[in-house]
């Protein structure tokens, strides 16, 4: 009985079924470069994602709100250009990392495997993946429907060393 209910409770979990990614070359060079998002439907329905909250894990910091309202075709793409707004702040993880010299590649949520940024690591001496996660909610309808939903869900930074 506590199976079954377990079980109905994960199906129960309404998700987007959108995967998406954050780049900035500002997170590598000094420039006032903005954010680029890239989105993946991986539903057979229209979707269109509104917003993203990032909930920064620190309870004393506010959290961070990016309107998205971009609509992604059935297991198609889409992208987005925003002007820079800082994702990184009110992070331990975030900072302790960025002040051991190591670059933020990518904001996801999905983990990153190297080969799909078409890295081949023969020696894991001389380069290195780091992560740090953080809760975010989506919040997002299907076009047919038009009614807003949310998901809770987690995003990695990914970081890279050489």
């Amino acid at each position: 009985m506590l199976f079954a209910t377990v079980c109905q409770a994960a199906t129960d979990i309404q998700s987007s079924g959108i995967k998406f990614a954050f780049y900035s070359s500002a997170w590598t060079v000094d420039s006032d470069d903005g954010l680029r998002l890239v989105l993946f439907n991986e539903t057979d329905r229209t979707v269109n994602l509104s917003s993203i909250v990032f909930q920064k894990n620190d309870e004393n910091s506010e959290r961070v709100e990016l309107k998205i309202n971009e609509e992604v075709p059935p297991l198609g793409y889409a992208t987005a250009e925003f002007d820079y707004i800082d994702l990184l702040q009110h992070n331990d993880c975030i900072e302790r990392t960025l002040n051991g010299n190591w670059k933020l590649t990518e904001i996801s949520n999905y983990t990153l495997n190297p080969a799909v940024r078409n890295l081949i690591i023969e020696d894991t001496d001389s380069f290195r993946i780091y992560q740090c996660l953080e809760n975010v909610r989506t919040i997002w309808s299907h076009s047919d429907i038009g009614d807003n939903k949310e998901s809770n869900e987690w995003i990695i930074f990914h970081f890279e060393t050489k």
